[in-house]
């Protein structure tokens, strides 16, 4: 069958990663209709379409294709966003994973800014890396999305280039139409300096919470 992509909960101090379900619909749909401005190049789910949201993404992962997570703020124990892993890759042997992508992330606007996307990428790197044991993790996004690509970078990952063309738009006014896509990876050799550089950014949003 080869390797189908499952994630445990991640536990962190201001986030906690917990396997998408319905428990986490009602949240979900508030962090959605926050301040939907930040979304301009990211598809977010209006709140009446999450139900609709959730089940797609529970089908995904049932082909073993796709692990989605709730992102859940551990000092509301409200979830405030979603992630996942998703695209798994195994080059050398149909057990072991050697890449894996980090995608379908995003956050309520109350939630950016706080810490909570730097520790949940710290929690996915180390997991995919220490765990899995992967050589690269991957990040994309619409080429045009600057917030986003600033926001990939800020958590070490490194820009590889433009695909043109590459995949569906999620733009307001684009259906139909295909997208340029920013490309950034994190490799293992640089895993270890990366590391450090996400404990200390989620060390300060620590230290700011009080």
């Amino acid at each position: 069958m080869g390797f189908q992509l499952k994630g445990p909960v991640l536990e962190g101090e201001l986030v906690r990663l917990e396997p998408l379900d319905h428990g986490h619909t009602a949240d979900l749909a508030v962090a959605a209709e926050e301040n939907r401005g930040t979304y301009a190049y990211t598809w977010v789910p209006r709140a009446d379409e999450v139900g609709d949201y959730v089940d797609a993404q529970l089908a995904r992962a049932a082909t073993g294709a796709l692990a989605p997570y709730a992102q859940v703020s551990v000092a509301t124990g409200r979830a405030v966003g979603a992630t996942s892993f998703w695209e798994p890759r195994c080059w050398r042997s149909p057990e072991q994973l050697d890449a894996v992508e980090v995608g379908f992330t995003w956050l309520g606007a109350s939630a950016q800014g706080t810490g909570v996307n730097a520790e949940a990428k710290l929690l996915l790197f180390q997991h995919a890396f220490e765990e899995w044991g992967v050589q690269r993790v991957d990040l994309k996004t619409d080429a045009r999305n600057d917030r986003s690509r600033a926001a990939i970078q800020s958590v070490g990952a490194r820009f590889e280039g433009v695909l043109r063309n590459w995949s569906r738009s999620w733009a307001p006014g684009e259906d139909g139409r295909l997208r340029d896509s920013a490309i950034f990876s994190v490799t293992a050799q640089e895993w270890p300096q990366c590391r450090e550089g996400l404990r200390e950014r989620v060390t300060g949003f620590v230290a700011r919470r009080g």
